[in-house]
């Protein structure tokens, strides 16, 4: 009896070990599946990214060719020229242009490619413009049509902000002027 205790003894302990060994190899493959999971989900994310930053890029080409069309040619302007009419052609054309700047300020700041504090040196520069200034007071109609949620609404209320400090600024030294906004 003594001889099959400790045979059925051994064959437990080999049933428990074989049992244990089984789960370690389960929960490790499992773990192994998750974080491939998790690398394909990040992987996705990223060419979502890519594709986003590039439909980006494809707008921002598209907004400037169109603009560039609406210099060029005074009769394609029309179209698009919602500035007062009292505004000499001249004028409203040199605003085209300040708008094309400012988008393309706007896109490669949502692209990634300059942070808010950049963004805010480069809109301090161009507001020491008087054309900028006068094209940005024109503009007040465009941008109130914006839905006030939208990124393109927020940066505009940023950039009046902007505008009000360097008018109240006590300094010459615009380029120190205003705290460019958390991003």
């Amino acid at each position: 009896m003594a001889t099959r205790k400790n045979a059925t003894g051994r064959f437990g302990s080999a049933a428990a070990g074989l049992l244990f060994a089984t789960a370690g190899l389960t929960l490790a493959a499992r773990r192994r599946w998750l974080e491939k999971a998790r690398l394909q989900e990040r992987r996705l994310e990223l060419e979502e990214l890519a594709i986003r930053r590039q439909s980006l890029a494809h707008q921002q080409r598209m907004h400037w060719e169109l603009l560039t069309r609406a210099i060029d040619d005074p009769s394609l302007a029309e179209v698009i020229d919602t500035y007062d009419k009292n505004i000499p052609a001249a004028r409203r054309r040199q605003f085209f242009y300040a708008n094309a700047w400012y988008a393309n300020l706007y896109h490669i700041h949502r692209a990634g490619l300059i942070d808010g504090d950049e963004l805010y040196g480069h809109l301090r520069e161009f507001f020491q413009n008087p054309i900028f200034r006068e094209y940005w007071e024109a503009s007040r109609h465009m941008r109130a049509a914006l839905n006030d949620t939208s990124a393109e609404a927020r940066m505009g209320r940023m950039v009046d902000s902007l505008v009000r400090d360097l008018d109240e600024a006590d300094t010459d030294e615009w380029w120190v002027v205003g705290t460019p906004p958390a991003d």
